[in-house]
């Protein structure tokens, strides 16, 4: 026992220089170290757990915590230094760990108000994360654009291939503790050496033996699988068929099989292997191990490891609570991260961003090259109006373009221009996506975003009707309320009244406490002349609104907008006088007013002089500088605004396509002149 000890020690001394070694890097996880320790993924799981009950990343992460305390004492680095010098992705996730890990956050051991003794008494590795909700449509100039990356970062994670959703919707067999069952076959010899018939067996062992160790499946013994091949007079492994297998693996009630095959060319030995749906014979996942003949046993493990990720993840998968409708793969191999992920995407779903973050950056820290929870991070920071994270964490998806499909690649792709393209380059992209699958309602909702965008209503409406209709096939209602906003507007705008009122009707019976539809309910209502109605809506909307926290200012300042849409300026303009009157310091309210005056021609000096002010407080916000260009053209001003124009347009953080055509307007002006 002593010796055991001993080797244990060793090992874990040896792991952690090798983590140390590698403490900087962010992308070092657990394909990494076992590379760098010689031994396979599965083996070293398997071991760590035996040592210490860790998991290998939290083990990794551990080491790196134990790090950063020591390097916190030294005093030499700030919280954010030690942050990444120890490879955490952000200062963020650090102090998160850190906490978790140590019962107190790192700015303390910096202020020396806790000493070392203190900290492995006060570790807390179980804290609870109870981030708030953040509720729905909150800024009045983003207001169709946060709705629009709401519903587009989720879509790429809905296009590569349904076979594991096929999967869960036509499997659902799970033991008794709700373990999947799983039939190993014996594989096949298909080498022309008889010396490999040994292994026949051998694999399906050794298969059996080390599955059986996980707590997420239940694998049938080899003595009861070969028992019933032998009552059914199968006494020749090649004569063991899939149909065959499939007998076998329903008459013992599983929900998997694995079929497999050994091959032989010259010194290169490949193992192939199938993940079989019992019920419906369609194949979840094939494997294909190349080696040596002396790897025959690492072989073998590399498999195991590879099927129990693949079915680990389909229960994740099968017991999402958020799971909507259509096809989902996993996006990483890796159970862990994607578990993580998963918990990302539903705290997303929610609105709960601060915690979809905080998932994300967990599943990443498991498999760095998890580009979708990149993508669920940029979406979060983006509806909580913090774009230029958004637009960083896009960015680095985007380093890690090569590691994706071609299918994936189109997704993102769609994704990015929404930052750094045109509204008609990223129809394109989600085109492709249709051309892909033309039943998913997202990609037909992001199409017909772009075109509202641009105010082309007659091309957005049949896209959102299209969303729509799939999802009334479908038999549910849409994922959030948001799918009836656009579209509602883009009625408004063309004078469709009675489309708008019909599909309003079928929003509140779809989400009848959603804060968002009473808006809408208001401009329709005024449009068809009943003030008394729509002011029935504006005070309930008011009263939510002051329940949510918001100020006077920023209430009266999106009445101004309602009043837009409702095509009413003189209570446009009215509004937006009085948010400036109620927050005079606020620069948005200031550039809200002077666009509406310069857009409009009301007041276009007056505008001028309003967003001087506003550039005063912020003199690099790109909108300002937009205001007051277009404000400039609207004198004449042409070379003048273009140049300021041109600046807005460096300075933008996403794309803007009114800053677009004014710009191009600007041009066309001075090449005229010329």
């Amino acid at each position: 026992m002593t010796e055991a000890s001993s080797r244990d020690r060793e090992f874990v001394r040896k792991l952690t220089e090798i983590i140390h070694a590698n403490l900087g890097n962010e992308a070092f996880g657990v394909n990494e170290l076992a590379k760098a320790s010689g031994i396979s993924h599965y083996r070293l799981s398997r071991k760590l757990q035996s040592i210490n009950g860790k998991t290998v990343n939290r083990f990794i992460r551990d080491v790196r915590l134990d790090k950063s305390l020591e390097m916190l004492h030294s005093e030499a680095y700030t919280v954010s230094e030690v942050a990444y010098r120890t490879g955490f992705g952000s200062p963020a996730y650090f102090n998160k760990c850190f906490h978790e890990y140590y019962g107190y956050p790192p700015g303390k051991t910096k202020k020396g108000e806790l000493d070392h003794q203190d900290s492995d008494i006060l570790k807390n590795p179980e804290s609870q994360n109870n981030t708030p909700k953040i509720s729905g449509r909150h800024n009045l100039i983003n207001y169709a654009g946060i709705l629009f990356i709401l519903l587009v970062v989720m879509t790429a994670v809905y296009f590569i291939n349904g076979r594991v959703e096929t999967a869960f919707k036509k499997n659902d067999r799970t033991s008794a503790d709700n373990r999947v069952p799983l039939v190993i076959m014996p594989f096949q010899n298909l080498t022309s050496d008889t010396l490999w018939n040994i292994w026949q067996d051998g694999i399906q062992i050794n298969l059996v033996t080390s599955l059986s160790n996980s707590v997420e499946l239940q694998v049938r013994q080899t003595e009861t699988v070969k028992s019933l091949l032998k009552a059914k007079g199968y006494t020749s492994y090649m004569s063991i068929t899939s149909a065959v297998a499939s007998s076998v693996s329903d008459k013992l009630e599983a929900a998997f099989f694995l079929n497999g095959n050994i091959n032989l060319a010259g010194d290169i030995l490949r193992l192939n292997a199938q993940l079989i749906n019992a019920k419906t014979d369609e194949t979840l996942k094939s494997f294909q191990i190349d080696g040596s003949p002396e790897m025959i046993l690492q072989m073998i493990d590399s498999l195991s490891a590879l099927v129990q990720n693949t079915l680990i993840i389909f229960k994740i998968e099968k017991e999402r609570p958020d799971k909507p409708s259509g096809n989902h793969p996993s996006p990483t191999s890796s159970p862990e991260a994607y578990r993580y992920y998963i918990q990302g995407k539903t705290a997303y779903y929610k609105n709960n961003f601060p915690l979809a973050i905080e998932y994300f950056l967990q599943a990443l820290a498991v498999d760095s090259s998890l580009v979708a929870a990149m993508t669920g991070i940029s979406g979060a920071y983006y509806n909580q109006a913090n774009y230029t994270l958004a637009r960083e964490w896009i960015v680095r998806g985007h380093e890690k373009y090569d590691l994706l499909s071609v299918r994936d690649k189109i997704s993102h792709d769609a994704f990015y221009a929404v930052f750094f393209k045109s509204f008609n380059e990223r129809i394109k992209y989600l085109q492709q996506l249709l051309d892909l699958d033309d039943q998913n309602p997202m990609t037909y909702f992001n199409i017909g975003d772009c075109y509202f965008e641009m105010a082309e209503w007659d091309k957005a409406i049949p896209e959102f009707e299209k969303a729509l209709e799939i999802f009334n096939k479908w038999g549910t209602k849409p994922y959030w309320a948001a799918f009836y906003y656009e579209l509602g507007i883009s009625y408004h705008r063309s004078g469709q009244y009675k489309k708008e009122m019909k599909l309003y009707r079928k929003a509140d019976r779809d989400f009848p406490d959603d804060v968002g539809l009473l808006d809408q309910h208001a401009w329709l209502e005024l449009a068809m002349g009943d003030t008394v109605a729509a002011n029935r809506y504006l005070e309930r909307f008011i009263s939510v609104r002051r329940d949510e926290s918001w100020s006077e200012g920023r209430i009266a300042s999106y009445l101004g907008y309602v009043y837009n849409v409702a095509e009413m300026p003189e209570k446009e303009y009215e509004f937006h006088r009085k948010a400036l009157t109620l927050e005079p310091d606020n620069p948005v309210r200031v550039n809200n007013l002077a666009y509406f005056l310069i857009d409009t021609e009301r007041n276009v000096e007056e505008g001028l002089k309003l967003v001087e002010r506003a550039l005063e407080m912020k003199p690099d916000d790109y909108r300002f500088l937009h205001t007051k260009g277009w404000g400039l053209y609207r004198q004449g001003k042409y070379t003048e605004a273009i140049n300021l124009l041109e600046r807005s347009w460096s300075l933008r953080i996403l794309y803007s396509h009114p800053i677009y055509l004014h710009l191009e307007e600007a041009k066309k002006a001075v090449s005229g002149l010329n």
